[in-house]
């Protein structure tokens, strides 16, 4: 009962401050048609106070429980939710903007994600997991970007559950370890999903289906400043993996040109002249006057080649549609963000050599195959013939839809995540070791159900046939 009521009071003193923040704003004069307090007392913004009090409260709490990085990436997470809300009084005050001026407004929003993902750069800690969820997750936040049918954008509440699905993927992992570990850990998982998904998808399904509403008498948005280049600038360079606002999240996902609503969010990203990220090119670097470069090949010694993190010796990456029916992706190493978005059920995908990478197929496919890949996690909706993991090592994939086959062969270490509608497959196994199913529970926020599949049996002559059953090892 105490927790509830510091909870509404916590929500009433963040309603008052809005008020108060409302009345600042507002200016003088004739001003806007809604002043800022009109806008901060509107049930759309008290209602998005109160799913920050209710939900962004549960996680804040339980982080308070962990401590150190979860909790860093918890308040990060607090004030992205808190810029939203002033993104959202400012839409109130204002007309809809051009696209310059939408890159300008968005730009307060980006910099917070952008602070969450730099938390998932460098050497892994021992909550990647959850710092990798937390960023993944706030890019659920861009619907509030949404202009229209051709910006590029799914529709607001599509988006939401889009962006939570590929957050989910971390989610489910730190729900299987802490299972039996640390409540706490679970709690603050389960409270973040409850946060995006009934929490913010409902608040904007009840008031922003369509996107946000401008005011057509309001003020001006503040367009941003044009940028000194040259009258033949060249195209601008690719935005970093870490900016969340557009809808193909990493460089590799596609090869079509940005447009629309995913051009603002790669203006966004680079935030500076599209030639200060070059170096220049002194004399002493030139390949002519280096002393260390000769043209005599030395046969007494060989130099040792590091490979590039990005590179395969087998080949070059890959991720591109062949023949107009076979999506192929190969020789990804340490992509977190690849993603096919434009497959149909006649389409098959086949995705080799991969090693430390994350590939999230959205919509429904003929056939996957996974073959040699290492350390890969595969997210896909729907297959029609089957999902075949070959010859891998600590794979991980996640069905969301259905998939009425699942074969695993000659792999070592192989987790499968399957949905309710998945339930029913048939998954064949040979040659492998180490596999494990897990299923959703009963209900809805029930934990999940971990099954290891055997990998030994045994073989007893019966009436001159051979029957073959598992080997069961009692804790006895």
């Amino acid at each position: 009962m105490d927790e509830k009521l510091v909870q509404r009071l916590e929500a009433a003193v963040t309603r008052l401050e809005a008020v108060t923040v409302g009345f600042r704003g507002g200016g003088g004069g004739d001003g806007p048609p809604e002043s800022g307090a009109e806008a901060a007392s509107d049930p759309a913004i008290v209602a998005y106070d109160d799913l920050r009090a209710e939900f962004v409260g549960r996680v804040s709490a339980a982080a308070g429980k962990i401590g150190g990085k979860v909790l860093e990436v918890t308040k990060i997470l607090e004030e992205a939710f808190s810029v939203q809300k002033e993104l959202l009084v400012k839409v109130k005050q204002s007309q809809k903007p051009n696209l310059a001026g939408l890159v300008e407004f968005l730009k307060p929003l980006n910099e917070v994600i952008m602070k969450a993902n730099s938390l998932t750069e460098g050497r892994r800690s021992d909550f990647f997991n959850h710092l990798k969820t937390a960023a993944d997750s706030l890019g659920a936040l861009a619907w509030i970007g949404y202009t229209g049918k051709d910006c590029g954008m799914s529709l607001p509440i599509a988006h939401v559950e889009e962006s939570w699905q590929m957050a989910e993927f971390y989610n489910n992992k730190i729900l299987v370890e802490y299972k039996t570990k640390d409540p706490n850990h679970v709690e603050w998982a389960k409270a973040l999903k409850e946060l995006y998904v009934p929490g913010l998808r409902d608040y904007v399904k009840r008031f922003y289906p369509l996107g946000p509403v401008w005011n057509p008498t309001g003020k001006t948005t503040v367009s941003a400043p044009p940028k000194a280049s040259g009258p033949s600038a060249p195209a601008p360079p690719r935005a970093p993996p870490a900016s969340l606002f557009s809808s193909e999240p990493s460089p590799a996902s596609s090869s079509r040109p940005k447009e629309g609503m995913a051009a603002v969010f790669q203006e966004i990203s680079s935030g500076k002249p599209v030639t200060s990220g070059l170096k220049k090119v002194t004399d002493d670097m030139k390949t002519k006057n280096r002393a260390d470069r000769t043209g005599v090949v030395g046969s007494s010694k060989k130099e040792s080649r590091v490979s590039s993190p990005s590179f395969s010796k087998a080949g070059p990456p890959k991720l591109e549609l062949q023949t107009g029916r076979k999506w192929v992706v190969e020789n990804q190493i340490g992509k977190k963000n690849l993603v096919i978005d434009d497959c149909d059920a006649k389409q098959s995908v086949y995705i080799f050599g991969c090693k430390d990478s994350v590939l999230k197929i959205q919509g429904k496919v003929n056939n996957i195959t996974i073959d040699k890949c290492t350390k890969m996690g595969v997210v896909f909706s729907d297959v029609v013939a089957a999902c075949e993991v070959v010859n891998c090592n600590s794979v991980e994939v996640q069905c969301q839809g259905s998939a009425p086959t699942i074969s695993v062969d000659n792999t070592a270490g192989c987790q499968l995540y399957l949905s309710k509608d998945a339930l029913g497959a048939s998954i064949t196994t040979a040659k492998s070791s180490e596999i494990n199913v897990m299923v959703p529970g009963a209900e809805p926020d029930g934990d999940w159900g971990e099954h290891a599949l055997p990998q030994q049996y045994i073989h007893i002559l019966k009436d001159g046939q051979f029957v073959t059953t598992p080997v069961s090892h009692s804790g006895g």
